[in-house]
């Protein structure tokens, strides 16, 4: 049985704010499971790392014997949440939103007990609202009362449009904690505006005020800019297990213990012997290996994570290749043959010609393993070739005429 202090000690970790912390305690002291929501809008098909950090915290909760409510916002999703916009956002329609939602289901049991965890839509009540209802709930706020959110305030300020709709996405998440009837919900530090409305629409409606749980936001490989796809700066949970070790062992050594605190399920005393390690001499390379091995098992196996080991230490201890790369059929019809640079693009091993020529200028492509210098090298037709971008990006080319 976990004491009240053990639940308080793993409900807190890597938490950023709880709203309000003695009433949190009173509800576990009544000894009946609290219900935890957590919500997501399907926007993207794929999670990352950054969506986990609150996964990871329901799962704390699940541990501890809390009823798990995985909110999938199929309909706020289709309103597009506001939060950190500085433009109104395009809304999804309802089968791309449908779509996506699928891949949530899957992902999120790599991680949570499908057993003990509800998967809820908000569809369900909102389809069912109505106008009348929706025209009742917005008269619970005023605009003064939206105004005071960062963003749209600052949007206001600065003469740029919000849209009605807008308005509306902070009441509807509020109003999803009134139909869960949550005891807890968690978010994002930049989510604080929203749970707060949903606090205020339960007293309304006659229930016991949730307890807020704000999670910080986690920065991305580059250690700066919080994990986000469009950034590129992301680790995808469904990446290959190469992909995901290799990402870890990048950060860098002070960004690895925040990703220790926030993604890694290892108790708070073994993350810091490895601290007190680190700082009497202990290799930090060593103890980011754990972390890349932890990650990979849990979204593939123990056999993936030790493959992914022995993979990172053959290409970056001994410099290998790997043995399995993608393989890519380019044609040209210059007789010079077809640039390196423009292999590189169609490839997809960089983005755009753009980025191809600042990391041939910045030493990062190799072919065969040779250092490309020139950024005008050509690849000549009937040769096959290796191109890397960076250490982890490989594919191998053959060039017809």
């Amino acid at each position: 049985m976990i004491d009240l202090m053990q639940s308080m000690e793993l409900i807190k970790r890597g938490a950023d704010e709880l709203l309000v912390e003695a009433e949190l305690v009173e509800k576990l002291r009544s000894g009946r499971p609290l219900r935890i929501k957590a919500g997501f809008d399907p926007t993207a098909p794929d999670l990352h790392l950054g969506h986990t950090v609150l996964i990871n915290k329901l799962r704390h909760f699940q541990e501890l014997g809390h009823h798990i409510m995985f909110l999938i916002g199929d309909f706020t999703g289709m309103i597009g949440d506001p939060t950190g916009k500085n433009v109104t956002r395009p809304p999804l329609s309802r089968e791309q939103i449908l779509e996506n939602a699928k891949t949530y289901k899957e992902q999120v049991f790599k991680i949570l007990n499908p057993e003990k965890t509800e998967i809820c839509l908000n569809s369900t009540w909102f389809d069912t609202l109505g106008a009348a209802g929706m025209i009742k709930l917005a008269a619970q706020h005023t605009v003064a009362r939206m105004l005071e959110r960062d963003d749209f305030a600052k949007r206001y300020g600065n003469g740029l449009p919000i849209a009605i709709h807008e308005f509306l996405y902070p009441l509807c998440q509020g109003y999803d904690s009134v139909a869960m009837r949550s005891d807890v919900e968690l978010g994002g530090t930049d989510q604080k505006f929203n749970l707060l409305v949903g606090r205020e629409l339960q007293k309304h409606y006659g229930q016991s005020p949730q307890v807020i749980l704000t999670m910080p936001l986690l920065e991305g490989l580059d250690g700066v800019q919080k994990m986000s796809k469009s950034l590129g700066n992301y680790v995808g949970i469904n990446e290959p297990a190469q992909e995901i070790f290799g990402k870890i062992m990048s950060v860098s050594d002070e960004l690895m213990w925040r990703y220790y605190e926030l993604l890694s399920f290892k108790p708070n005393c073994e993350i810091e012997r490895y601290k007190k390690e680190a700082a009497e001499g202990r290799n930090p390379r060593d103890i980011k290996v754990l972390l890349a091995q932890e990650l990979v098992e849990r979204f593939h196996s123990r056999q993936a994570a030790e493959s992914a080991l022995a993979d990172f230490e053959a290409r970056f201890r001994q410099g290998a290749m790997p043995d399995e790369m993608p393989e890519y059929q380019l044609s040209t019809d210059s007789p010079d043959g077809i640039p390196v640079i423009q292999a590189l693009k169609q490839c997809g091993l960089t983005g755009s010609t753009s980025e191809a020529i600042r990391m041939v200028e910045q030493g990062g492509v190799k072919v065969d393993g040779e250092k490309v210098a020139d950024k005008g090298a050509l690849l000549k037709a009937g040769e096959t070739k290796v191109l890397q971008v960076g250490k982890r990006k490989f594919a191998r080319i053959s060039i017809t005429a």
